[in-house]
């Protein structure tokens, strides 16, 4: 009801404002009218379709290459998202600092939509081109924004619901932004939060090695956020303050004008040699903090496309647990790793497998070297050719002065892991065949080929045999990856789902966060879970992010899909037979399992919450 009473509002504002000429105060947010207002004055005109112009192929890829370092960055919170944009029928986009979309991945069937209405790479979502958005707001506003169905200033961009976050880099400027946008009609309560998390850990790595010769100061006013991503940074440069994170300026009273005219003796009273000395840190009116001082000597940043960077973990790959079966797998595949054959790991999407090819080569001969990793279905289908392999000098338009490497060589003497390679197009299938056999890289443009030695490992949730068959997937290519193929179980075969839920909560805390309620936790483990790791740990996430000291977590807290109650099971009668005839052979399962959920489900090839439907959480 609450949301139909938005609508009507926002539609009277929309006639107040367009047809009346008049102020809609009340029936609309403040940034909403202020955006209006802005569009107004520049003579756009709601009712016309906009006008936006579409980059060309080299352009784009310049733009690309110009904001390479943030697009690499950015990659790892991208793909963790990317099974919530699929699942919720959404896309989740980058921009650089002046609204040009750079990346665009999630849901195919919404991404046409999408297109339609130019939410592409390629285009400009800035106010002066596209109206009232989220992406355009989020940059003047320098803050999280949604924009829901009629809060757009144009009409063809009522059937987004978008929702984004500006990117700030250690000295204030803007870096770029994130947005989620999907369907005005599906609901998105959460969309908001999960951006805040995800822009605050891109902006917490953004400092990492940028400050090699500065002093890099950490704090928070409680010790559990230090080493988090909600800590303040604070970065001085001798005694002047350089750079700073929002959660810094927040908990110290500054802004962003503070950096270059701030010093620290106007900041703490503690100095940095007590600091140094386990002094507690107090500010100038007495008020104690946490805070610990980086090592003098930081490696700086390995982030560019002639030196491949340490792949990083998705946000929720140190919350995927290897159990004693997981481990055993992984000392096996590392033997076969070192051996010079490829590993294939197939499992559903979010089921752990870019964490467990992390652990694989941090368990192989090569830990030392780089892992690069590479999603083929997250890469820009018109960009996958060139990024992968590289081009020389004058390849193609906007093709950078000197070339570009490519991914596959930056892989040299680490390994290379081709995730969702299932995805990967057929006309670049037989190139990588090519490299695979003959252990070279030619760059697009021509040149001579250079040679390469990287161990590879691949990994996909769809059935390659299957694709083989159906001709989207090449027998030759797949007989050269699959030579050691290792399946990974679902998140619901999981032995005891409930306790890892609770153990991945208390992991993804970044303090001191309540318990998480039993019954939450009881109806979380009842859920299937068909997104596996990735889409519980978004859940808890979200959250996360509700959870506070004065805030107790209800199954209200929970998406849609969770938080309606599990179908009973009908009491049996003269008709119902066969539903008894099942649920006796699932006692009987559960018996002889002793008690073990998870050994019955398999035992009679069901889910494990079937069995908690249909058995265990069955009224008595």
């Amino acid at each position: 009801m609450q949301a139909t009473n938005d609508h009507q509002s926002v539609l009277a504002a929309r006639r107040r404002f367009f047809e009346d000429g008049r102020t809609p105060r009340g029936l609309i947010a403040e940034p909403i009218l202020r955006s209006w207002t802005r569009c107004a004055a520049l003579g756009l005109e709601a009712a016309k379709t906009p006008e936006v112009a579409t980059l060309s192929s080299g352009g784009l890829r310049e733009a690309c290459e110009r904001h390479e370092q943030l697009r690499r960055l950015c990659r790892p919170e991208i793909e963790s998202l990317y099974l919530d944009a699929r699942d919720t029928d959404s896309v989740v986009i980058l921009t650089d600092p002046q609204g040009l979309v750079l990346d665009a991945v999630g849901s195919t069937e919404f991404a046409d939509k999408a297109a339609r209405v130019a939410l592409r790479p390629g285009v400009q979502w800035h106010e002066a081109a596209t109206g009232t958005n989220a992406i355009g707001m989020a940059l003047i506003e320098r803050r999280p924004v949604e924009v829901r169905g009629a809060e757009h200033y144009f009409a063809p961009h009522r059937i987004l619901s978008c929702h984004a976050a500006p990117i700030l880099e250690p000295d204030g400027r803007l870096a770029g932004a994130l947005d989620l946008s999907g369907h005005a009609a599906m609901p998105h309560a959460h969309a908001l939060g999960l951006l805040r998390v995800v822009v605050d850990q891109i902006e917490h790595r953004l400092f990492e090695g940028r400050y090699p010769h500065c002093q890099v100061l950490r704090l928070h006013s409680e010790r559990g956020h230090l080493g988090t991503a909600r800590e303040g940074v604070l970065v001085f440069d001798g005694p002047r303050l350089v750079a700073a994170n929002r959660h810094a300026l927040a908990l110290l009273g500054l802004e962003w004008d503070s950096l270059g005219e701030c010093r620290y003796s106007e900041l703490f009273a503690t100095t940095l040699s007590q600091l140094r000395d386990g002094a507690p840190l107090r500010g100038l009116r007495g008020r104690e903090l946490h805070g610990r001082l980086d090592p003098e000597a930081t490696r700086p940043l390995a982030m560019s496309t002639t030196a491949a960077a340490p792949a990083r973990l998705a946000p929720a790959a140190e919350a995927i647990v290897l159990d004693a079966a997981a481990r055993k797998a992984l000392a096996r595949a590392s033997r076969i790793l070192d051996a010079d054959l490829p590993v294939l790991l197939q499992g559903e999407t979010g089921a752990g497998k870019e964490v467990f090819a992390q652990q694989l080569h941090a368990a192989c001969s090569r830990a030392q070297a780089p892992l690069v990793a590479v999603n083929c279905a997250a890469l820009p289908e018109n960009l996958i050719e060139s990024e992968l392999f590289g081009y020389e000098e004058g390849a193609f338009t906007g093709a950078r002065r000197r070339g570009a490497i490519g991914l596959l060589r930056q892989a040299q003497g680490g390994v290379l892991f081709l995730d969702e390679i299932g995805d990967m197009p057929l006309a670049l299938q037989s190139r990588l065949l090519r490299v695979l056999q003959q252990r070279e890289v030619t760059p697009l443009g021509g040149g001579k080929p250079v040679a390469v030695d990287f161990r590879l490992i691949c990994a996909t949730h769809r059935d390659l045999r299957q694709a083989v068959a159906q001709g989207t997937f090449r027998a030759d290519l797949y007989y050269r990856i699959a030579q050691y193929t290792l399946p990974l179980p679902a998140l619901r075969e999981h032995a005891d789902l409930p306790g890892l839920i609770g153990d991945l909560w208390r992991r993804l805390q970044q303090g001191p966060v309540a318990d998480l309620p039993s019954e939450l936790r009881e109806r979380l483990a009842a859920h299937d879970w068909p997104g596996n790791y990735r889409e519980l740990v978004s859940c808890l996430r979200a959250l996360l992010a509700l959870a506070g000291p004065d805030y107790r977590l209800t199954l209200d807290d929970l998406p849609p899909a969770l938080r309606d109650p599990l179908p009973q099971v009908v009491p049996l009668t003269a008709d119902a037979t066969l539903s008894a005839l099942a649920e006796e052979a699932m006692r009987s399962a559960l018996t002889a399992a002793e008690g073990n959920v998870s050994a019955a489900a398999r035992r009679l090839g069901v889910s494990r919450s079937t069995l908690y439907r249909r058995l265990l959480q069955k009224p008595h």
